[in-house]
């Protein structure tokens, strides 16, 4: 593995542990403005500038490391664009896919639906709207150079596309921290890993993994909207079937 890359997985794991360095830093520098550090409503506000700014910075270093790659022509193995772009909107739908059936799957285990990771980021996102771009588009992105262009495309080199995936998807979905929806994570994991192989490039599974994460942003902010139109449309179709 490149040097490079060992850098930007050792940068990576920092980030996700750089909390309990960095929160209690700006904490400090609160007290020295004359902020009160004991405060609730001061050490979420350091909580949610240290999460975009760790990520922010990784991110950067991210795309310092691989700026030689970024330049490089276009590889004889690359999918063409227009390939490449319809690969990456059908992405879109075949992550969805796959996480629905992971999550028949999952119920079918009597796992329950929802998600705690995914609960505890809306309730950072209700109460500090600059996370959304973490969670919609530097983390995605961050993730698609870790797991994917790093792990999973180092060891496909050297054991093929399916234990590449499995290895690289099961870190994927314990770096969640969401142990009861490994599997849902996992299928994720793969989905992107089959995008990457297929088109040999690492923008189209990161476009399906923005998409995919804004999408679930969406529908958590506008659920009870939804839930009320579904009461609607169901509404609507009862009606209309009592002429068929």
């Amino acid at each position: 593995m490149k040097k490079e890359y060992w850098i930007i997985i050792i940068a990576y794991i920092a980030m996700q542990l750089s909390t309990f360095v960095g929160v209690p830093v700006i904490l400090f520098i609160a007290g020295l403005l004359g902020y009160n550090p004991a405060s609730k409503a001061i050490q979420f506000q350091s909580n949610v500038i240290w999460l975009i700014f760790s990520f922010v910075v990784t991110l950067i270093i991210c795309l310092f490391l691989l700026r030689k790659e970024m330049r490089n022509p276009m590889r004889s193995d690359m999918m063409n664009i227009p390939s490449s772009i319809g690969w990456a909107i059908g992405g879109i739908f075949l992550s969805l896919f796959a996480q629905t059936f992971a999550g028949i799957i999952e119920r079918l285990l009597g796992i329950e639906a929802g998600s705690e990771n995914t609960e505890q980021i809306m309730q950072l996102i209700n109460a500090a709207p600059l996370v959304i771009i973490v969670v919609s588009m530097i983390g995605p992105i961050l993730e698609e150079i870790v797991f994917r262009k790093i792990i999973f495309g180092s060891l496909y080199k050297r054991l093929g596309f399916f234990i590449s995936a499995l290895i690289s998807s099961l870190i994927f979905a314990v770096a969640h921290r969401d142990f009861s929806h490994i599997l849902l994570y996992a299928s994720m994991g793969f989905t992107f890993a089959f995008l990457y192989v297929r088109t040999k490039r690492i923008l189209v599974p990161i476009f399906a993994h923005v998409a995919m994460n804004s999408f679930v942003v969406i529908m958590q902010l506008n659920y009870d909207r939804i839930i009320e139109w579904q009461e609607k449309y169901s509404g609507v179709t009862h009606f209309i079937g009592g002429f068929l």
